[in-house]
């Protein structure tokens, strides 16, 4: 198991300062366009991964709770940034810090390079025993689609973009500011074609230039037995579109449990509460329960006291990541006193009463004549 923490050679409490600093340090000594030892590649992918992890609040503390495995069931995605390939440093550099000027685009991120879709979410709700069993579900959502009518391009069937005539096709444009310290000259992305280069004369009319549009779309979820409130699941590329022929992101659902009325679950055990008189409690008794899988027949062993359990094996939760190991249901036994008896039972309590104090007296006698006859 990769310890994200040694393959960026910092501690466990290190600031993201301090992250940052040791990523640029390794992604300069393992990046295959400069080191072109055959572990070059992955190592490089295990830095991404580790970075990505270490510099997002939650998943740090997923990681540091459960690790690589507890992202995976949290539902992140644990691929890292460079598992679909990797550019050079300097498109790195600008995409994680905003460019450190390492070729001699100065830290310019071209804007015609793909660029991959934003994630998305959705919460869902489920009933209790839905999430116990899973369920295919049809959900609905809204994202972003590249145009079928201009393969996302943004101009009209036949047209082309031209070249940006505020920028000369750079992108870029030298821009003078006049100050009282005198006159100072930038270099800033184009107003007019937003560093692209080109502009669109006669745009698509049905993403209006955008070369992509919003779409409703239902998917069939598979959602797996065991989940539980606050779950997540990662659909990939069911997110928005990429730009530039880039990839799709990814959808996140996220779950909400409806509470059970009867049920109460702890972990893969559901447990329950059942109310038994005096007479059960002390004779033993076979009672029908309600279970996951219906009504079943329990035994309550003879002599059983208030607050102790009996357990029904196997007739709880599955495990989400083994379901076929099922929990347990725990059922938490109440002795009821009643209330309302009649004159009979009101008779029989009283003979028992009696029964039991005349025991206590004669054991009483017992234990004193036992202190004279020694």
């Amino acid at each position: 198991m990769s310890d994200y923490y040694e393959i960026l050679g910092v501690s466990r409490n290190a600031t993201k300062d301090e992250i940052k600093s040791a990523f640029r340090k390794m992604a300069r000594k393992w990046h295959p366009d400069v080191n072109k030892s055959p572990e070059a590649e992955s190592k490089f992918k295990e830095l991404g991964k580790a970075y990505e992890v270490l510099m997002d609040d939650e998943k740090r503390s997923t990681y540091d709770r459960f690790g690589e495995d507890g992202l995976a069931n949290a539902g992140f995605n644990t691929q890292g940034p460079f598992a679909g390939g990797f550019g050079d440093l300097d498109e790195i550099f600008n995409s994680f810090f905003g460019g450190f000027g390492f070729g001699g685009n100065s830290g310019r991120r071209d804007p015609n390079a793909p660029k991959r879709g934003d994630d998305l979410r959705l919460d869902i709700e489920l009933e209790f025993e839905e999430a116990v069993f899973g369920l295919n579900k049809e959900i609905t959502i809204d994202h972003l689609e590249t145009c079928k009518s201009c393969n996302g391009t943004g101009a009209k069937e036949g047209a082309k973009p031209v070249t940006c005539k505020t920028c000369g096709g750079s992108g870029r444009i030298q821009q003078t500011t006049r100050t009282v310290l005198g006159h100072f000259t930038q270099i800033v992305t184009c107003p007019h074609c937003h560093g692209k280069g080109s502009v669109i004369s006669d745009p698509c009319p049905d993403c209006h230039g955008e070369g992509r549009n919003t779409v409703e779309k239902k998917i069939e979820v598979k959602i797996p037995a065991g989940v539980d409130n606050g779950s997540k699941m990662r659909l990939s590329h069911e997110g928005d579109a990429g730009t530039n022929g880039g990839v799709a992101g990814d959808l996140y659902i996220v779950i909400h449990v409806n509470p059970s009325i009867y049920y109460k679950r702890d972990g893969i055990n559901v447990f329950t509460k059942l109310d038994i008189t005096p007479a059960q409690a002390v004779l033993g008794d076979t009672v029908t329960i309600k279970t996951l899988d219906g009504d079943r027949n329990i035994s309550i062993p003879a002599g059983i006291q208030h607050g102790e359990v009996v357990k029904v094996k196997g007739a709880g939760v599955p495990d989400l990541s083994k379901p076929s190991l099922r929990g347990d249901h725990v059922v938490v036994i109440g002795i009821k006193t009643p209330t309302h008896i009649s004159n009979e039972e009101k008779m029989l309590y009283q003979k028992l009463y009696e029964i039991q104090a005349g025991r206590k007296a004669k054991e009483s006698v017992k234990e004193r004549l036992k202190g004279v006859f020694k």
